[in-house]
């Protein structure tokens, strides 16, 4: 494998990776490679790794195909499930494309409706997740579903899986995560040493990578590369430092990541699905029971549809001191229900008990409120600038 030396390269590659993943995914359908489609954290991509399969992200992050969808679906509807949904219906995505199985999961209301059009057109399988995570019934709920999930994988693909395989997939994929956390916690240097929108870059690039060993090689250098530059003094601008949190990002919602280092602050930290969320916490590797690792790493996932959420406060208390955060902007897709709602916990307890400034920012896919987007954050951090103006 050719690695790039220069970190803007790198930075590039990964940025390119989704659009060159395509012509991967091609040719290794063309090798007989089985592919899974997802579209949430939550699924164990584990035990897709050892059926054999690779797992692919996907999430759709434009509103191309969003008119398409509201021939089918309400027009007030998270934009994430339309998007996701036009893009599968009118075969624009080449992930979904090449998807021998998509599998989905009840994290909210709609896009389990939406799976019941989805399997019209494509083999689809539903995992339901509980809506509690702390009863013995819902972790056997979810337990149950994982050996399911497993049956039918091997079922579906002619295969067998043994639960050897599964620790194989279990330490692979944890040296996957030990990786992504090593390169994104670059974010807590202070100075900064890198963007915002380069962390998002290489950790949104790096889902459309599908080789694990590659991936790993190519973050683990990309870190050092970031280390050793920042050890020789290349370091950003000291500025109001930034994490975002809520609703999945990519695509047209990195405009909020721009906004914010556009108009003076610097992101250093992302709570959210495509960054931490999923990667913070590791499956138990030395365990009799392989399922029940993957049900205490899965179901403890601090997404907003499961009740009650203290993995996603416990997670945001821990980086806003490592990060040295100075505000938190909660960006939500326009009704995302489960996000939205949570967000005043999140407020009161971000200004209650972290003492952190909060800014809740809804958007949807469309470019239509960039310039309002701008004007709130550029007043947030102003505002940020002057609290720290006054401390001094």
């Amino acid at each position: 494998m050719e690695l790039r030396t220069e970190l803007p390269e790198v930075f590039d590659e990964f940025g390119e990776a989704r659009r060159q993943g395509f012509l991967t995914v091609k040719n290794l359908k063309e090798q007989g490679q089985a592919v899974v489609g997802v579209y949430c954290t939550f699924m164990p991509e584990e035990l897709v790794m050892a059926s054999g399969a690779i797992q692919i992200s996907l999430c759709s992050t434009s509103d191309e195909t969003i008119p398409d969808a509201e021939e089918d679906l309400p027009r007030n509807l998270c934009p994430l499930i339309k998007s996701s949904y036009g893009f599968g219906k009118t075969d624009k995505c080449p992930y979904f494309y090449f998807s021998d199985l998509v599998v989905g999961e009840t994290t909210c209301d709609g896009k389990k409706k939406m799976y019941e059009y989805m399997e019209e057109f494509k083999d689809t399988y539903l995992m339901h997740l509980p809506h509690n995570r702390d009863s013995e019934a819902s972790k056997k709920l979810w337990y149950s579903e994982l050996v399911g999930f497993k049956e039918k994988l091997e079922d579906f693909f002619d295969v067998t899986i043994t639960e050897d395989q599964i620790r194989e997939a279990i330490k692979l994929k944890n040296y996957e995560r030990r990786a992504k956390q090593n390169f994104y916690r670059l974010g807590q240097l202070n100075p900064p040493a890198i963007s915002g929108t380069e962390i998002f870059q290489v950790m949104y690039g790096s889902q459309y990578k599908f080789d694990k060993q590659e991936v790993i090689q190519m973050l683990e250098e990309t870190t050092q590369k970031v280390k050793t530059s920042y050890e020789e003094g290349k370091v950003l601008p000291k500025k109001p430092r930034i994490l975002i949190t809520g609703s999945p990002m990519g695509g047209v919602t990195e405009k909020v990541i721009k906004a914010i280092e556009d108009n003076g602050g610097i992101v250093v930290a992302f709570e959210n699905c495509t960054v931490s969320k999923a990667v913070e916490r590791l499956v138990e590797e030395d365990t009799e029971d392989v399922y029940q690792a993957l049900v205490d790493k899965y179901i403890n996932i601090g997404c907003a549809c499961m009740s009650n959420n203290q993995p996603r406060k416990d997670m945001l208390s821990n980086m806003v001191d490592d990060y040295q955060v100075d505000g938190v902007i909660d960006m939500v897709l326009q009704n995302c229900i489960p996000f939205s709602v949570e967000s005043l916990k999140i407020k009161r307890y971000l200004n209650e008990e972290k003492d952190t400034p909060y800014l809740y920012l809804e958007t949807d896919y469309s470019t239509s409120d960039i310039e309002q987007i701008n004007t709130r954050v550029t007043a947030f951090i102003e505002m940020l600038e002057e609290e720290t103006a006054c401390t001094i």
